[in-house]
């Protein structure tokens, strides 16, 4: 869901509480982000703005982001212009969802100017214009032509034209309203979802003022479920349940870090989805045509005794005939054998010697290939799960894996540059002086098992199922295995089940399958523990102890 303007008028004032401050870069980390590293009088902060059609938004971030190695033009025009500038003001228009940031700077000649930007935070129209000080827009992240809106022009060298202000009342000034009417019809700022959180609250006995002095007082942001939907607002919204709280720009990152990242990473990273889809497609296609192919292959003998009955019973003239039947050498039954028009009997019996030598051989390729495209079916599906549960930093990994096998091609640098191999980012879980880390993908599963871990530590993973390699380094106990085995199950395509069955062991009971894939290991001795996967107590294991 998107901000609402009430919403962001809470969160401007601890934006306006870090300036003036200075702009040190300014990165786009997809399509509709923008993110300003700024150096303020406390230190270090990140502005995050997002156009993004659904979850546009604004807030503080500590986050850490990906940035593409090649950056956009609107970007680079930022970059020339707002580089080592100042933003001096913060404001929002009229309770509605735009805001004006006006910024200072040294233009070429060493006069100094103010512009600004105009942050637009509404829905599908969400978009960050830079406006110079004669007021022509200077150039946009989403640019719009005259064809498509001769009201209110987007694009370089026209005039920048303010959004009309809405005919409603400020319902931090006003609190009388009209009973039969929407509220999102007579106050500024307002959404569906406070409405139907203040009419809950008003059918309960609480005034309209009191709601509103007590929105214009929060400084936390309440998160509910909604189908499975994060909804939230400054307010806990007591129509939806049980609510959980943040500090405002926090719990922003909280709802929308991993609602965007999918997108971050198709936009970044490449669109590995739709490749990986494409190839799971591909193979599930395949596989059922190359069992039927070998399924008709085991009836090869059925075609030797066609050609044995054809040279027995010395059948020589059968052009024109499509079948011919004969009795059966065992026991006498008719035999109806197909023909081809064109070829005599003796022709036909050999076409049919061949097509028996031919299904005799290709038994063998087949379930050779039966093989190969079940592994192929299997490592993609497997693929795909990992890409569900992906952060930024493990796609790009599985892209990597992807490249390495050969399934995808290797981008083409403009500037050679020679890096050093890095180690695969896997994840750390610190229990007192136990240590549990765990891999997302292919190649942080096969670089903790037989690289980084010890022989004596030990390894879990969800039995039968595509998952995280787990590897426990330190003290164990009946706590660690369960949280060890907890994140095995969930970390897998088994997350979504119940007693999930996940094997552990010595990691010097495991061997490595020559010439399989990365993450592939064959065990010796080991042990089963059946667990129910649990995400909160993952979360409070890593947030207690980290």
């Amino acid at each position: 869901m998107a901000l609402d303007a009430i919403m962001i008028s809470k969160l401007i004032p601890d934006i306006q509480a870090i300036l003036p401050c200075r702009i040190n870069k300014i990165y786009q980390i997809s399509k509709t982000e923008l993110l300003f590293q700024l150096k303020t009088h406390n230190g270090k902060n990140q502005l995050l703005i997002s156009c993004h059609s659904l979850y546009n938004r604004f807030n503080l971030s500590q986050r850490k982001f990906p940035t593409p190695e090649e950056p956009g033009n609107f970007v680079m025009l930022l970059r020339k212009y707002l580089e080592g500038a100042s933003i001096l003001s913060l404001t929002q228009e009229n309770l509605d969802r735009h805001l004006k940031m006006e910024v200072s700077f040294t233009n070429d000649i060493g006069d100094r100017v103010k512009w600004f930007l105009s942050i637009e935070l509404m829905g599908k129209y969400a978009n960050v214009i830079l406006v110079n000080d004669q007021g022509i827009i200077v150039d946009a992240l989403k640019r719009i032509p005259p064809f498509e809106n001769n009201q209110r022009t987007i694009h370089p060298g026209a005039k920048f034209k303010e959004i009309d202000p809405q005919a409603k009342n400020d319902p931090f000034i006003t609190t009388i309203y009209d009973h039969q009417l929407p509220l999102t019809k007579q106050f500024l700022g307002f959404s569906p979802l406070l409405e139907q959180e203040v009419r809950y609250r008003l059918d309960h006995g609480q005034s309209f003022a009191d709601i509103m002095q007590e929105i214009k007082g929060s400084q936390k942001l309440y998160i509910a479920k909604q189908q499975d939907e994060a909804i939230f607002h400054c307010i806990e919204l007591r129509h939806l349940g049980p609510n959980v709280s943040y500090a405002l720009h926090e719990g922003l990152d909280v709802v929308y870090y991993h609602l965007e990242e999918k997108d971050r990473i198709k936009q970044i990273s490449g669109d590995i989805f739709k490749f990986v889809k494409a190839q799971i497609k591909h193979y599930s296609n395949k596989l059922p045509k190359l069992l039927e192919a070998y399924d008709e292959s085991l009836e090869c003998d059925i075609w030797k005794e066609y050609g044995d009955l054809l040279y027995t019973y010395n059948i020589t003239d059968t052009k024109g005939q499509r079948s011919i039947t004969l009795k059966s050498f065992s026991d006498d039954s008719s035999i109806k054998i197909p023909l081809d028009p064109k070829l005599d009997g003796k022709q036909n019996a050999n076409k049919c010697y061949t097509k028996y030598h031919k299904q005799k051989k290709a038994q063998d390729h087949l379930l050779q290939q039966i093989k190969i495209t079940q592994d192929e079916l299997d490592y993609f599906t497997g693929i795909k799960q990992q890409l569900e549960i992906a952060e930024f930093n493990d796609a790009k990994e599985i892209k990597e894996e992807l490249i390495k096998l050969g399934y995808l091609k290797k981008p083409q640098q403009k500037i050679r540059k020679t890096k050093k191999e890095e180690a695969p980012k896997y994840s750390i879980c610190r229990i007192d002086n136990t240590r549990i880390l765990y891999g997302k993908n292919n190649l942080q599963n096969d670089y903790l098992t037989f690289k980084l871990a010890n022989k004596n530590d030990m390894w879990f993973h969800a039995k039968d199922y595509h998952g995280s390699h787990v590897i426990v380094q330190g003290e164990i106990n009946e706590k660690i295995i369960r949280l060890a085995a907890n994140i095995a199950a969930y970390y897998s395509s088994g997350r979504m089940s119940s007693s999930v069955p996940v094997n552990y062991c010595y990691v010097k009971n495991l061997k490595k399958i020559p010439q399989a894939k990365p993450g592939m290991v064959q065990l010796t001795t080991y042990k089963t523990i059946y667990i129910d996967p649990d995400i909160e107590l993952i979360n409070n294991a890593i947030k207690n102890h980290n």
